[in-house]
């Protein structure tokens, strides 16, 4: 079959991978947001599905808008039989969906209608779900509300953090999308509608949301910090001389007999920065100053001679 796919993120490039060498599959061609100023210095950056796609000189299109008559006309150009969607960053009009001559598939990293929206696998581990897990399905005008066609799981583990589940899932896909366009093709694939009444939505992050709420519970505030790695970062306010300094937060371990105020500093040794949280405390294991490095929270209590009893805030 002939596939389309349309995609930005860094979640979809195994899949692009897998198309791009498939000798049961024609990639005709590569679908992605169009060059956006990134870094320092703001320059135009490729998506990273465009960057993995020039590898193998593959015909790109980057519309403004996939839903104007111009970006309309160059996908009717590619006689797709399917388009596959990961992580594309708009939403597909009635007419985009019609051009395919089977399918119009979107792989989604959440188990449906669980966790709709643009941040799933951060929702997953923040909510603290024991499974995440891939959704292939029929895209349909609404946000991830089409039927589906069939699932993959994996259990979030107690270490996940966003990056690691991100990768597994990313790794998952092709597995699963030759799944679905078998199906397709040997006219087996069905259609499952969802339950919207178990559907929950996650929204897309904000830099904001990494702020650290010590007043809730270990667990808790564990899960977030695993949540908001890599961005949009986990993070506290630390009290200094000049005002108080955000100090991010990549990894900790649980310490159910703490005992203190919400961010209050127990102690500092040489496994790192005891914290208290709403119930049980935190033990700080990797943490960055802002404009410094990433340090182990032991050498930065050295460094910045942190003593008992301050409050993070």
């Amino acid at each position: 079959m002939r596939v389309v796919f349309i995609g930005t993120g860094e979640i979809g490039i195994p899949s692009l991978e897998h198309l791009a060498a498939s000798r049961k599959h024609e990639l005709a061609g590569v679908v992605t947001q169009p060059d956006r100023p990134a870094g320092r210095g703001l320059k135009a950056q490729p998506s990273p599905v465009k960057r993995a796609a020039l590898g193998h000189h593959l015909q790109i299109f980057q519309p403004e808008d996939i839903n104007r008559p111009a970006a309309i006309a160059q996908l009717r150009y590619l006689r797709a039989d399917v388009f596959v969607v990961v992580a594309f960053g708009q939403i597909l009009s009635r007419e985009v969906l019609g051009i395919p001559t089977r399918a119009c598939l979107n792989i989604h990293a959440s188990l449906l209608p669980r966790h709709r929206g643009a941040a799933p696998i951060q929702a997953a581990i923040r909510s603290g779900d024991r499974h995440s897990g891939l959704t292939l399905i029929w895209m349909d005008e609404g946000l991830d509300t089409g039927d589906i066609l069939l699932q993959k799981k994996t259990v979030i583990r107690l270490d996940d953090t966003a990056q690691t589940l991100h990768d597994r899932l990313a790794h998952m896909a092709p597995d699963a999308l030759d799944e679905a366009l078998f199906l397709l093709e040997s006219r087996k694939a069905i259609r499952i509608p969802q339950d919207p009444s178990q559907a929950t939505y996650a929204k897309k992050l904000k830099k904001e949301e990494g702020h650290i709420l010590w007043n809730q519970p270990q667990r808790g505030v564990d899960r977030h910090i695993r949540a908001m790695n890599p961005w949009p970062g986990a993070y506290t306010f630390i009290p200094s001389p000049e005002g108080p300094r955000l100090l991010k937060v990549f990894s900790t371990i649980h310490s159910f007999c703490a005992q203190g105020k919400p961010g209050e500093v127990l102690r500092t040794d040489e496994h790192g920065i005891l914290v208290a949280c709403g119930k049980g405390g935190l033990l700080l294991r990797e943490v960055q100053l802002e404009g410094k490095r990433r340090i182990h929270a032991a050498d930065f209590a050295r460094g910045y001679n942190l003593p008992t009893g301050t409050i993070l805030g």
